[in-house]
């Protein structure tokens, strides 16, 4: 089993449109949506959930006014500020709570709640491509790395218990935690970036967090015809870092008409986009035979 993720340095530069486009070119893959923070490839595979389940991650504090004699201690020892007193009625504001639990040790009255927070909810759904693992981390919630890294093992899971043999990633934008939880202990990575300087410059920050961890990498310049001159220059840094040029794509609106109605761009009917977009599908394919 080998598992591809797709990431990008900043956020619409068309990482999930191209994931949702090799999933459906994929003969035998599990699918999953690994950017927690803002998923949104469902609306394109438009899964079915057929399992789902809570995410807790560290610990929430509240007061159980019933039990509360209004001595204030909590407030006084929280570092957060997360104890509000409202007229000598206490209470603690789970936005501000870090969960460091110095309330509930030192309530004299045994009034503090400390219990595991609930952060947000994961899913293994089916969808016309096959089966996807993915997540929705709630509002404020944090440890999104965590949430990856579960959203991973059961992709991971689900592809052994159907006989898969690849898993398709549609990873966070950035360089921050909830990448690293995406890409440590895959097999290939494929870096969609764009023709901008800001663009330019994440490719190094992220092919360096690549390397560090020694994983074969390609690149995919998107709307490369809206700036030819920086496209070559990120072709040739890719070269220089170790990469491979997997394509380029041009800018076209059948991505955007694509998403709005819940299609790929493979499903477009856009011959053009569609054989650039196999083509690059191809080239990853080959480049993940030959390094693995």
């Amino acid at each position: 089993m080998k598992e591809l993720v797709i990431i990008s340095g900043k956020g619409g530069t068309g990482k999930t449109s191209l994931s949702a486009a090799f999933a459906s070119l994929a003969e035998n893959a599990v699918i999953a949506d690994c950017d927690v923070d803002a998923a949104d490839l469902h609306l394109v595979l438009s899964p079915e959930i057929v399992k789902s389940g809570l995410f807790e991650s560290g610990k929430l504090a509240s007061i159980d006014e019933s039990k509360c004699v209004s001595c204030g201690k909590c407030s006084e020892l929280c570092r957060f500020d997360a104890v509000k007193n409202n007229g000598g009625v206490f209470s603690i504001e789970e936005t501000s709570c870090e969960g460091c639990g110095i309330c509930a040790h030192f309530c004299p009255a045994g009034a503090v709640i400390f219990e595991d927070r609930k952060c947000g909810e994961w899913y293994i759904s089916k969808s016309r491509f096959g089966t996807v693992s993915h997540a929705k981390l709630f509002a404020g919630a944090e440890n999104s790395g965590k949430l990856v890294s579960l959203v991973r093992k059961n992709a991971k899971e689900k592809a052994v218990e159907e006989k898969k043999d690849l898993i398709i990633t549609d990873g966070p934008p950035g360089i921050g935690c909830p990448v690293i939880a995406s890409i440590t202990g895959a097999d290939a990575v494929l870096i969609v970036t764009e023709p901008t300087l800001s663009g330019e410059h994440d490719l190094e920050r992220i092919a360096s967090l690549i390397k560090h961890f020694r994983i074969p990498f390609s690149v995919c310049v998107n709307r490369f015809d809206v700036n030819e001159e920086i496209t070559s220059r990120i072709e040739k840094k890719t070269l220089e870092l170790g990469g491979m040029v997997a394509g380029r794509i041009p800018y076209n609106k059948i991505f955007t008409q694509s998403q709005i109605r819940s299609l790929t761009v493979t499903e477009s009917g856009c011959s053009e986009i569609e054989n650039i977009i196999k083509n690059i599908w191809e080239n990853i394919c080959r480049r993940m035979m030959m390094t693995i």
